[in-house]
């Protein structure tokens, strides 16, 4: 079963710096620091038409989740996020995200798009969440849902506060 999770998120900042900053080496680097260090920047494009693709591989360890999903997961273990954003002719950044396990029954898609907001931006998206155990799966699915809009809160205060200091 998939879970379908929609959410939008402010930022004080405005759409063209989070899009700058997306496209930057130093901040993908910084933000995986921040955020355990326990992956790498596998790939970084920027075409001349300001599209960005990010490819991060992530070793994980199941000790950081909750008892019900480590369960499911080996001691290490590895995730691919593949990131796009792309500008669009109205203003905004429309984003894909991919997330796929290795060793572990689950993987993401979300479609994100980031529009100007008073002040700054805002943040909307569609993810989907699928996570192949029977008969738990879909409790996983809605734990795992209900982590995203906090998680995505927090790297955009991140983004922000990142953009602060680099800008």
């Amino acid at each position: 079963m998939t879970r379908t999770i929609d959410f939008a998120i402010d930022s004080p900042v405005d759409v063209d710096r989070i899009h700058w900053a997306f496209s930057q080496e130093d901040y993908w680097r910084a933000r995986m620091k921040t955020f355990g260090g326990m992956g790498k920047l596998k790939s970084l494009d920027v075409d001349p038409d300001g599209s960005v693709a990010v490819t991060l591989f992530h070793d994980l360890h199941p000790e950081g989740l909750p008892k019900a999903l480590a369960k499911f997961f080996p001691r290490n273990w590895q995730v691919v996020q593949e990131e796009t954003w792309a500008p669009q002719a109205d203003g905004s950044v429309r984003g894909e995200v991919g997330v796929v396990t290795h060793g572990a029954p689950g993987s993401g898609r979300g479609i994100a798009l980031l529009t100007p907001a008073d002040p700054g931006a805002r943040l909307s998206c569609t993810a989907t969440v699928d996570f192949k155990v029977p008969l738990v799966g879909g409790k996983i699915e809605g734990m795992i849902g209900r982590l995203m809009v906090p998680q995505f809160s927090v790297i955009l205060r991140y983004t922000a506060k990142w953009i602060t200091q680099n800008s």
